[in-house]
């Protein structure tokens, strides 16, 4: 395993720097979360991890995911640096995003210009080829809707000393109907992209799962019910192999940060 001291629960969220944000993030260390991976797409900009970790005073941020297409690597590397001299090892840069006909061949060359030391950069990594690059090249991977198998198989690419961080839905709810259908419809919008996919096809999931969604893939890919209930999901990717695990809280409704909910979930993860 490795020494990045993530803890074995964080959190998945988008954040920029409105108020709002900085004060998600700032009830987030509160509450003993070691971590956020910043996540809701393309970020705001770099400014926006410079804000957070302004804002806070222990905790880390990992960018989950930072799209090569989109950010320079010397704007990264300068990003780091001024961050790594600021607030030392609060900044871990996760990298992906690489998408057209080579997307390894675009890391790889990404990576010969990033400035940035292998164990504080992770790749987002779903498939073998990706998951050998980031274990050949960075901390470790960065996968997100899989499985406790797919845990296992990872970490075998991987090897024992690379981070294995993944990315966890997960709904607050006991109502297996209402939960089921808060995780099948964000699990639906994935379902649309090939590398996902692709994922979800090697994961052993097939054609008819994919369009049907049923339970068994549903509570495969989001974890649900009481706090234990969760936690104990959650775990299987921990015994699994992986080292960390980024709750990623889906309410089914889209408005503020789902502070109560990492709140509720704390003495189980973190207290």
């Amino acid at each position: 395993m490795t020494d990045h001291q993530f803890g074995p629960f964080g959190i998945t969220t988008g954040l920029d720097s409105s108020a709002e944000s900085i004060a998600a993030a700032r009830a987030a260390e509160e509450l003993g979360y070691p971590a956020i991976w910043l996540s809701g797409g393309p970020l705001p900009g770099l400014q926006t991890i410079f804000d957070l970790v302004g804002a806070t005073t222990a905790i880390k941020f990992v960018s989950g995911i930072l799209a090569v297409v989109k950010y320079s690597a010397g704007d990264v590397s300068t990003t780091y640096a001024a961050l790594e001299a600021s607030a030392p090892g609060r900044f871990t840069v996760g990298l992906g995003g690489a998408h057209g006909p080579k997307p390894i061949e675009t890391l790889n060359a990404y990576l010969d210009e990033l400035d940035v030391p292998v164990e504080h950069r992770v790749l987002a990594a779903l498939g073998p080829r990706m998951l050998k690059l980031a274990a050949d090249r960075s901390a470790g991977a960065y996968p997100f809707l899989t499985s406790a198998a797919y845990s296992s198989e990872a970490r075998k690419v991987l090897g024992p000393d690379k981070l294995l961080a993944v990315s966890h839905l997960v709904v607050l709810e006991t109502d297996a109907d209402k939960a089921r259908a808060i995780a099948r419809d964000t699990i639906s919008f994935f379902t649309t992209i090939p590398g996902y996919v692709s994922s979800l096809k090697r994961q052993g999931f097939s054609e008819n799962d994919l369009s049907s969604l049923p339970d068994h893939m549903i509570d495969a890919l989001a974890a649900w019910g009481s706090p234990a209930d969760i936690k104990a999901k959650l775990t299987e990717h921990l015994d699994a192999g992986a080292d960390h695990v980024a709750v990623n809280v889906i309410t089914g409704v889209t408005g503020p940060q789902p502070i109560e909910h990492w709140r509720a979930l704390a003495p189980a993860l973190v207290g």
